[in-house]
């Protein structure tokens, strides 16, 4: 740390910029729009090979079969429930 005053104030200013910058990425990575981006790439991600472009089947179809099963199951307590 230096004792001239000129170089504190450039010190200062310096570390408020990093700061700036810090804050400005902070509010970006939490902002809804971005978080819903990221969430949605994920999702992608999950049933799509990012390398190929296929489709991963064994994920789309553990996917249908618990929606199927789901219904299946709500579709059978309706029933009883009467």
């Amino acid at each position: 740390m230096s004792t001239d005053p000129k170089a504190i104030e450039r010190e200062i200013e310096q570390a408020r910029e990093r700061l700036a910058a810090t804050i400005d990425q902070l509010a970006h990575r939490a902002s809804p729009k971005t978080i819903a981006n990221r969430e949605a790439w994920a999702i992608k991600a999950h049933y799509v090979d990012p390398e190929t472009g296929e489709p991963r089947t064994e994920a789309i179809l553990k996917t249908v079969g618990i929606v199927v099963g789901t219904v299946a199951a709500l579709v059978i307590l309706r029933k009883f429930s009467r």
